[in-house]
């Protein structure tokens, strides 16, 4: 059988340069949405591939960059508390995997289940996807987050909506490897738009050195931040052991019990850490590599540690992520409609597949609540001030959601469940 892995080093090498481009569209637009450096995302995407790799004996072809479960908590959190707070929260995150993962270890998955059912993580990550859907909106015309004009509506217009329908597109009716980057189609279109009405900065790239230090950025920690971080990472740890398990149907091999759960989360979780360490997003494992991975039957994990060399090597290029910085408002506004969008999709399937009767008064308690508070700007607190105790949005629904699956009645029937399915 041809996997990969009797490959030969160049092809080793074409085939980590192709992963990296499948990847490359999510992996930078995290960033660029949150504010974050996009070339210090390259880096920590590399690293945290290479320390997954090493923890789990580079046995799982997955590689490890932006989560976009994290967008709505960083923009926030980073408003609220600062850069080098959020990222204190990030690599609190980081440890909650670690710790899942020593919690699997001893006491295997199913804690996993009973805790985080369908019915919780359902709703929870519907209100990741909603949450940021005004925000979506304002840049898809022209607006900044809080709705102050950057570009003219017209002008916006018809630079986000041929993005938007670029994407869609290509994610409808792409064929083979181009099936997998609509992102980047859609991307590359807008940008276009972009230089064609003369809305793109040209002098920044222009004085952008070739090489430069990526600009990392040192955690600090507040406890505040780190409560408004933390809970968002109960539902990529779902998204984590859905791409384990569809990797592993991939390539026919069961990477729950070899190198098992335990250590893909720890991986995972210390993944995200050193993410948080240097300033950059959490990592997660994508879907689109998996694609790639079945698309292309090479399950070597070597490509993946190639991807990774990659993905470190063009942080340091200074042109570069200034180039990925210059892209128009408007170019990610149109491309998030879809992928917000998509993100609640999968929150609804998951209800969906596991059949969730919201006849039922514990699920559809649950499943509203949880979306009041996710979604409505519910505060738990004495305020939204850097120094004032505060909890809502994604944070403060993940915490109820889970909450409620414990004190009402009926929880034991979920133990058998379970969840698989992976967020975009």
């Amino acid at each position: 059988m041809q996997d990969g892995f009797n490959d030969p080093l160049w092809r080793q090498v074409v085939s980590g340069a192709q992963m990296l481009f499948v990847a490359f569209g999510a992996l930078v637009l995290m960033p660029l949405i949150t504010g974050l450096d996009p070339n210090v995302a390259l880096f920590t995407a590399g690293i945290g591939t290479l320390l997954f790799q090493l923890v789990t004996g580079r046995q799982v072809p997955v590689f490890l960059a932006s989560s976009f479960a994290f967008i709505t908590p960083i923009i926030l959190a980073k408003g609220q508390f600062g850069l080098a707070e959020t990222m204190g929260g990030v690599m609190a995150a980081g440890f909650v995997y670690t710790f899942m993962g020593l919690m699997v270890k001893i006491k295997g998955t199913g804690f996993i289940d009973r805790m985080l059912p369908p019915v919780v993580i359902g709703p929870v990550i519907i209100s990741i996807g909603l949450a940021m859907a005004p925000i979506a909106a304002n840049m898809a015309m022209g607006k900044a987050g809080d709705g102050s004009v950057l570009l003219p509506y017209k002008t916006a217009m018809m630079i986000s909506m041929p993005a938007l329908l670029t994407t869609l597109i290509v994610a409808v009716f792409g064929k083979g490897i181009f099936r997998l980057v609509p992102i980047i189609a859609g991307v590359l279109v807008g940008f276009a738009l972009s230089f064609a009405f003369g809305v793109v900065d040209t002098a920044k790239i222009a004085a952008a050195p070739w090489l430069e230090l990526p600009n990392f950025t040192a955690p600090a920690f507040n406890w505040q931040a780190i409560l408004f971080i933390v809970p968002v990472a109960l539902a990529p740890a779902i998204e984590h052991i859905g791409g384990v398990i569809a990797v592993g149907s991939v390539t026919g091999r069961d990477y729950l019990k070899k190198p098992g759960l335990h250590r893909t989360l720890l991986g995972d979780g210390l993944a995200t850490t050193a993410a948080g360490l240097f300033g950059g997003p959490p990592n997660t494992t994508y879907a689109e590599v998996t694609g790639a991975v079945m698309l292309t039957k090479n399950y070597n994990p070597k490509i993946m540690t190639w991807a990774a060399i990659f993905a470190i090597t063009l942080a340091f290029i200074g042109k570069f992520g200034a180039l990925l910085q210059s892209i128009p408002v408007p170019v990610m506004g149109g491309i998030l409609c879809l992928l917000f969008g998509s993100i609640a999709a999968v929150g609804m399937n998951t209800m969906i597949r596991h059949k969730i009767d919201l006849a039922e008064a514990r699920n559809l308690v649950i499943v509203s609540v949880t979306l009041v508070f996710g979604i409505g700007g519910v505060l738990i607190g004495s305020g939204d001030g850097p120094d004032d105790w505060g909890l809502k949005g994604i944070a403060l629904c993940a915490i109820v959601a889970i909450a409620l699956n414990l004190i009402l009645p009926g929880n034991d029937g979920w133990k058998h469940k379970k969840l698989d399915d992976p967020m975009p």
